[in-house]
C-alpha cells in the first residue's frame, strides 16, 4: 500500500509542477572541461542549500554513493564526468556518473525556486495552496509513514485520478497537520527567486523536489523562462561562454577535468 502511494505522490509532484542559516558569500568556482576553463559565480543567497550541495561534492566533502558499486564515497564528484545531455540553443547538462542521464549521488533534496510566502492557515481555497500543503505535509508523511493513513492514501489517489489537487480542498490546512502529526508551519509560495536566464547554472531533476547532482548552463540568449520556478538557479557563469558554447557545438561527451572553489 505504501509503495502505491508513493508512486503515486511521486506521479502527482510531476503533474503538479527553513534550513539552518547559511554563508550567503558568493564564492568563485572553476570547472575545467577539456575544451577549456568555465568561471562560475555560485550564489548561496539564493540557492544556499543548493550551493552546499554543488561544492561539497565538487570538492569532495559530502558523502556520496557511487552509483555503480553501492559504496560511499568523499572525493571530488565531479571529476571526469561528462556533458552527457547537450541541445543546441538551450542547454549543456552535465553531472550523471553513469553519462546517461539516469543517476546522482545517492540522494535527493528540495528546490529552492520561490521564497517563503505567509503562513498558510484554515482552508485550503485553491490548488496552489492544496500543492503546498502536499509538498510540505503529505510528502514527507509518506516518505516516513510505513502504514499511512487510508484516508490520506484515498484523497491522494482521487488527486491522481483527476489530475488536480481539487480532492485536498475538502479538508483545512490544519486537518492535514493533525492528520500526519505534522507541527511544523505551512507556507505559501512567495515570489520567484531567479529566472532560467542566459549564462546561469542550474539544478535538472526529475520533477519538484528531486535534485541530486546533476545540472544545466544555459545558452540560450533569451532563457527559458518556460523553466522559471521548475529548476532551481544556483549561479551564473562569468568568465568562459565562448567555453560553453564550443562545448554545445560539439554535442555529447566533453570531459569535465575538475570543478573546484577557487576563492
Amino acid at each position: 500500500m505504501k509503495t502505491t502511494a508513493m508512486l503515486t505522490l511521486a506521479m502527482l509532484l510531476l503533474t503538479f509542477g527553513a534550513a539552518a542559516q547559511e554563508n550567503t558569500e558568493r564564492q568563485t568556482v572553476l570547472m575545467k572541461t577539456e575544451l577549456g576553463d568555465i568561471t562560475l559565480e555560485m550564489w548561496p543567497d539564493i540557492a544556499p542549500k543548493t550551493v552546499e550541495n554543488f561544492t561539497g561534492l565538487a570538492m569532495g566533502t559530502k558523502e556520496w554513493t557511487d552509483p555503480k558499486s553501492g559504496e560511499k564515497k568523499s572525493e571530488p564528484f565531479y571529476d571526469g564526468l561528462t556533458f552527457h545531455r547537450v541541445i543546441d540553443d538551450f542547454m549543456i547538462q552535465g553531472g550523471c556518473p553513469k553519462g546517461d542521464g539516469t543517476s546522482g549521488p545517492g540522494y535527493t533534496f528540495e528546490d529552492e525556486c520561490f521564497e517563503q510566502g505567509e503562513e498558510l492557515k484554515g482552508a485550503l481555497s485553491d490548488e496552489t495552496k492544496a500543492l503546498q500543503v502536499f509538498q510540505q505535509v503529505l510528502t514527507p508523511y509518506f516518505q516516513a509513514s510505513a502504514r499511512p493513513d487510508p484516508e490520506l492514501i484515498t484523497i491522494v489517489e482521487a488527486c491522481q485520478e483527476q489530475q488536480s489537487g481539487r480532492p485536498m480542498m475538502i479538508h483545512d490546512v490544519e486537518w492535514y497537520k493533525e492528520k500526519t502529526g505534522h507541527t511544523d508551519p505551512v507556507y505559501a509560495q512567495g515570489k520567484l527567486k531567479a529566472q532560467v536566464a542566459y549564462a546561469t547554472i542550474c539544478m535538472a531533476n526529475a520533477g519538484p523536489n528531486t535534485n541530486g547532482s546533476q545540472f544545466f548552463i544555459v545558452t540560450k540568449k533569451a532563457g527559458c523562462d518556460w523553466l522559471d520556478g521548475k529548476h532551481t538557479v544556483f549561479g551564473k557563469v562569468t568568465k568562459g561562454m565562448d567555453i560553453v558554447h564550443a562545448i554545445e557545438k560539439k554535442g555529447n561527451g566533453v570531459k569535465i577535468e575538475s570543478v573546484r572553489v577557487v576563492e
